[in-house]
């Protein structure tokens, strides 16, 4: 990927960097980062010298058919592991999993605290299971990442992405040894991710907003949905009022 792909992103985006010596060059360390495009995952391992290892929904890697194929073979390429969101907990057992796993290996983990990506570009409140409980088990440092501008090179409906310098700023690791042991306590869980997520928000310069984006996002589009079924209601009636009209000066005649 840093091949095929990684020089051509840097010729044709320049993306900039701030913090690379925050990363460290061995061991194990975990890559909290903001969420705001499909891109993010290409343009922070791009610009790193050491493998970067995501997690993705396993229906990438599963579907039938060449496009399945073509669709698998590059999420490999660029790092993906692919995660069985089945069972009782779903994803977030098998992305508690597959960090470990990573971890142990003393390479880098790359993960998204929102879960998500952020609908309208704010930085919404993370989720204390994968972020935390991987740290805990494995003592890893976190590294808190924020994506600049990557929401802007191809918003959503765009097909040709827009050709502009997004930017990525990297932070001090941040050490929780001091919770070690205490995986299983909610609010040891919760004060972890808010931490992290507060050295997002600084490096980011996002508005932060309390509450979950997939929360968010459900909230977006009922209102959509809402706005689509008070138009369609708003035409109709607008339609009977000008048949009632026409057949009144029908009458009239």
């Amino acid at each position: 990927m840093k091949v095929a792909i990684g020089g051509p992103l840097k010729v044709a985006f320049r993306p900039w960097v701030e913090g690379l010596e925050n990363i460290p060059a061995t061991g194990p360390a975990i890559l909290a980062s903001n969420h705001l495009s499909f891109s993010d995952s290409f343009f922070l391992p791009v610009m790193l010298d050491r493998k970067v290892t995501f997690i993705a929904k396993a229906e990438y890697f599963t579907t039938p058919g060449v496009k399945g194929r073509l669709t698998a073979a590059f999420f490999k390429g660029v790092g993906q592991l692919p995660v069985d969101r089945s069972g009782a907990r779903g994803a977030g057992e098998a992305a508690i999993r597959s960090g470990i796993e990573v971890l142990e290996r003393g390479e880098l983990f790359g993960i998204y605290p929102e879960g998500t990506r952020s609908p309208d570009g704010r930085l919404y409140r993370g989720k204390p299971g994968g972020l935390a409980r991987v740290a805990l088990a494995t003592g890893a440092p976190v590294i808190p990442v924020a994506m600049i501008d990557t929401e802007k090179i191809q918003p959503p409906g765009q097909v040709v992405p827009k050709l502009m310098r997004p930017g990525i700023r990297i932070g001090k690791p941040m050490d929780f040894s001091r919770y070690q042991g205490m995986e299983h306590d909610r609010f040891v869980l919760r004060a972890l991710t808010d931490e992290v997520m507060y050295e997002i928000m600084k490096l980011s310069g996002q508005e932060y907003v309390d509450v979950y984006a997939t929360a968010a996002k459900r909230q977006i589009a009922e209102a959509a949905k809402a706005a689509r079924e008070a138009e369609k209601a708003e035409k109709a009636a607008r339609a009977a009022k000008e048949a009632e009209q026409a057949g009144e000066e029908q009458a009239g005649s």
